[in-house]
């Protein structure tokens, strides 16, 4: 539905207490960090602190610091578990280091420094990195910018050679054009992830009304369009001058590395790097209000929402812990007052409270989306929300309420430790905005100290009766439904901005080696696939289990085949409503008691269905699974089914899927499905329903398809943890002696044939964006054959980052934040699907440039060097595909789901390395015929039809109420 608002500090401890039991795992070696102080290390290079506390009982993250001449901060930890590496440069520049007037500058930036360096050409480090096998991305939010990769671990070196050449050599490539090409593509972001979303704008409009003018965060990070039309590329340049210097950021290194030759290589690329100018920490910012300010936004949405803000403290103040304990207890999940008092009793589909907190100051949101069912009066809400907040000091604080807040973070500490990226993000965050990369020991602290006093105290001196925001977000014209009549303005924005920045002197870099000659990686790493037992049982169900020690904790996906398969056209959804059901009460216990003994755990339950299959997922740590196996005994074979839990949740999917349809990449989807399968196919309906076959469904169905289907004639099960694979079975023996009844999956009707292409017009009014999607039935899943092979051929196509199609559409004509090509494939069925969230006044533009794309590949194919980056990017990315528990639960599950041999992904590497390009041209030239492709375009009819007739071709107008 709309998703959570995450601040820095919300980050920050997920990240830090995903760290905890570092020590359990064993993934550091403490004697290699420890042996690290007696090397020699490099000139110019200063060992700060080495931290492994090996023996101690504090909790901690090994690492070791240091600092470069040029006051670069440089972080290394070592983890040997995997053979790959994780790199994070931070700057300490984000949206807040921004003047008023020239919004969205680092954000802008975050853009730019993806397109080239002195020695790098125009998207080189994109298709670098894809062809190193690795990942990467940046991101930018109020108070830093991040760049990252994880690459296999010989490709290290190579990655500190780019991220050098981009913080010493930038400037160099940037010119006007590709300034003006990036200012489009933020555009264009804005207006996908922002603009055209229902909701889009709810945290700018917040922002706007909670910070006073000119304060660092009442601006949004992406900017106002107005700033990004205004600047140039030359007040571009002064902000990168001033802000990205070796002295304003932190590397942060880890994985299976060799600190030694790491360090020489951190001194070669970046020592001759001179400092930039001189950063002062900001000043604290926190803010109050002197009246409540009410706002209100009129959206294309269904829901009305309101939100109430209260301006608090900021990270790592003394009351940020308690604070953060305080929203958990209001609307922390099923446990929490807010459920209890607006969910359960159906006055909200969805109601939730958080603490986002960053450097400057925090927030604390409460946000409720009205059910129209009830009421869609947003003052009686926040009325129903006060009533609650009375509830809550009459209440106090439970017992209940700190010990499952303390099990919540012990929990997420341990099934946090499965990445090294997370590791690594941690230690640079945490080294950015306190000065030590190990907070980890400090954090649990903090919030194991909180008391029951604490959170009374911060509940009297930030929310009760304290002045606050509220913003109403209501339907088009529908005003009426606003909390209040607002009574909050945003001044006009009077300022003056300068037209260039000021420059900032820079000193010319000399090296002593040539930095256009890129690094030559070293040998691949060996990758072990995961070891697994595999057993069958009697009653049908196949059993695999991984065996791994690397953290305390347990994975359990349970897979019953059929799922949203087996509903009937009229009654589309059962399977998904099934499901929520069986996450509700139980003939045994209610549905806020399995909630609070799950918490207390620190385990998760979760029932789903969607494509093929009915999924139950468990996640656990080793000491509490026997508790967790018995709650699942419960919830898999006493459901309670009531009445009143079937009612709620049947209001609240009729009020999504209304709300649904104001999402234009949904309405997509769903004329997608429709075209491609036909209305007489229950796989052209979503896994959901819709709003007429949910509204049809009754408790009896419910009843029926879990006595039909709940059972393990066709199941698979999955376990990956610090488990003994040949005796897990006797933990499970409710599944293994499951008794089993068997069931038919129905065969599909024959599905549509087209004999032209034609667009299919989804008229959308005021939408500010045309969703586009490019469609035609191909071949469904298969691990060798012509699938997979179709996956290798459009990799160039659509398949990366540098494709053609991206390439044209997003850098080279700015139509798009991004464009590409696929073939899904699943058990029976499978498409080519190609597409773009483009330009209104682009529309007709951008599908002809994606036609003529694919239309070209397929009578050229790709060249030798399109092949050769195809091999390198998927025969190297092995390294990457088994570090977590759930990448190798994933493994396992993909075996099951298409009974596949474990080693297909060898057959797969020799198909890779042996495959022609004659044999992926032709494939090509059969697979991408443009006659037979459908267009859907969802967007303003009366804006975009216009265009969309210069393509010469059939128009079908639809509506958006049809779907």
């Amino acid at each position: 539905m709309i998703d959570h608002f995450k601040g820095i500090h919300v980050i920050k401890l997920f990240f830090a207490l995903c760290l905890t039991a570092m020590m359990l795992a064993g993934c550091s070696s403490d004697k290699q960090v420890g042996d690290s102080a007696k090397l020699a290390l490099p000139d110019g290079i200063t060992l700060v602190e080495i931290r492994n506390d090996q023996g101690s009982d504090k909790v901690a993250i090994a690492y070791s610091k240091y600092k470069l001449d040029n006051g670069l901060t440089v972080i290394l930890h070592e983890d040997n578990s995997d053979p790959l590496v994780h790199v994070d440069v931070t700057y300490h520049v984000g949206s807040a280091r921004e003047e008023l007037g020239k919004s969205g500058f680092a954000h802008f930036f975050e853009h730019m420094m993806f397109q080239g360096s002195k020695h790098v050409a125009d998207e080189e480090h994109f298709k670098i990195i894809t062809e190193a096998g690795g990942d990467m991305n940046g991101t930018t939010n109020s108070d830093r910018t991040n760049y990252y990769q994880t690459v296999p671990a010989n490709q290290l070196e190579k990655v500190l050679w780019l991220e050098a050449d981009r913080m010493g050599f930038l400037l160099d490539a940037v010119t006007q054009e590709k300034f003006e090409n990036q200012r489009e593509t933020v555009k264009n972001e804005r207006g996908e992830n922002y603009e055209n979303q229902p909701y889009g704008l709810r945290t700018e409009r917040v922002a706007e009304a909670l910070y006073p003018e000119g304060h660092p965060y009442s601006w949004s990070t992406i900017g106002y369009i107005d700033d990004l039309n205004r600047v140039s590329v030359n007040d571009l340049k002064a902000f990168f001058q001033r802000w990205y210097g070796p002295n304003n950021a932190v590397i942060t290194i880890g994985g299976d590395i060799d600190v030694l030759e790491t360090l020489s290589w951190v001194k070669k690329y970046f020592a001759p790097i001179p400092a930039g100018p001189e950063v002062e920490s900001m000043q604290k910012m926190p803010v109050s209000l002197d009246a409540d300010r009410y706002i209100t936004l009129e959206d294309q949405v269904h829901l009305p929402l309101i939100q109430l803000t209260f301006p608090t403290v900021y990270v790592n103040h003394p009351d940020e812990a308690p604070l953060d304990v305080l929203s958990d207890i209001l609307g922390g999940g099923k446990t929490s007052l807010f459920y209890k008092n607006l969910v359960k009793d159906n006055f909200a589909i969805q109601a939730f409270v958080s603490h986002p907190c960053r450097e400057l100051a925090c927030q604390f949101d409460m946000v409720a989306l009205a059910n129209p069912e009830k009421s869609t009066d947003l003052k009686q809400l926040q009325q129903l929300i006060e009533v609650t907040l009375t509830e809550f000091e009459s209440r106090g604080v439970n017992e209940d309420d700190l010990a499952r807040t303390k099990a919540s973070i012990r929990s997420m500490t341990i099934l946090g430790l499965q990445s090294v990226a997370g590791k690594v993000t941690t230690l640079a965050m945490n080294q950015l905005f306190s000065g030590q990369p190990d907070q980890v020991q400090y954090d649990l602290d903090r919030y194991n100290a909180v008391t029951a006093k604490d959170v009374m105290r911060v509940y009297r001196k930030y929310i009760k009766d304290k002045e606050k925001v509220i913003l109403s977000i209501v339907p088009d014209s529908l005003t009426q439904l606003a909390a209040n009549q607002a009574n909050f303005a945003l001044p006009e924005r009077s300022f003056t901005a300068s037209s260039v920045s000021e420059t900032v002197e820079t000193t010319p870099i000399q090296d002593v080696f040539d930095r256009s000659v890129m690094p030559v990686a070293g040998p691949n790493p060996a990758v072990q696939v995961p070891q697994f037992t595999r057993k069958k049982f009697d009653n049908g169900i196949t059993m695999l289990a991984h065996g791994n020690s690397e953290t305390p904790t347990v994975t359990i996906l349970l897979n019953l085949e059929g799922g949203p398969l087996l509903d009937s056209i009229d009654k589309a959804g059962l399977a998904s409503f099934t499901a929520s059901m069986m996450n509700e009460s139980t003939q045994l216990m209610s549905n806020e008691e399995m909630a609070n003994q799950l918490a207390l755990l620190g385990s998760q339950i979760q029932f789903s269905a969607g494509g093929r299959y009915t999924q139950i997922r468990v996640n656990s740590l080793v000491e509490n699974l026997d508790e967790t196996l018995a709650l699942l005994k419960m919830k898999l074979f006493h459901p309670a089914f009531l009445e009143e839990d079937f009612q709620r949740i049947k209001q609240n999917l009729i009020q999504q899927l209304l709300q649904r349809k104001n999402n234009p990449a949904v309405l997509a989807s769903r004329v997608v499905d429709n075209l491609l399968y036909g209305s007489h196919n229950v796989v052209s309906l979503p896994s959901s329903g819709t709003v007429e076959t949910v509204s049809a469904i009754e408790l009896d169905d419910i009843k029926m398809f879990y006595q039909r289907f709940y059972t393990p004639s066709k199941a698979n099960l999955v376990i990956v943890g610090d488990i003994n694979e040949k005796s897990i079975a006797k933990k499970l023996g409710f599944l293994t002696q499951w008794p089993a009844k068997d069931y038919t999956i129905p065969a599909y009707a024959e599905f549509p044939v087209y004999s032209k292409s034609k667009i299919y017009l989804v008229n959308k009014p005021d939408a500010s964006q045309s969703v586009v999607r490019i469609i035609e039935k191909s071949l469904p899943y298969d691990a060798t054959g012509e699938h997979f092979k179709s996956q290798l051929m459009n990799f160039p196509l659509g398949g990366m980052f540098n494709s053609r199609i991206n390439l044209n559409l997003r850098e080279d004509k700015g139509y798009t934040y991004g464009a590409s090509s696929q073939f899904i494939g699943g058990k029976t069925l499978g498409r080519f699907q190609a597409g773009a969230d483009l330009k209104q006044q682009n529309t007709a533009d951008g599908i002809k440039e994606i036609l003529n794309e694919i239309k070209t590949y397929q009578r050229s194919g790709m060249t030798e060097a399109e092949l050769s980056s195809m091999r390198s990017a998927y025969t190297q990315s092995e390294a990457l595909n088994y570090e977590t528990p759930y990448n190798k639960a994933s493994f396992l599950n993909h075996l099951l789901t298409f009974d596949l041999a474990k080693e297909y992904r060898q057959e797969q590497t020799k198909i890779i390395n042996s495959i022609t390009r004659e044999e992926l041209n032709t494939l090509a030239a059969k697979l991408l015929d443009t006659n037979d492709m459908q267009i859907v375009v969802v967007g303003d009819a009366q804006k975009v039809k216009g265009q969309l007739d210069s393509l010469g071709m059939e128009i079908v107008i639809l509506e958006s109420e049809d779907f």
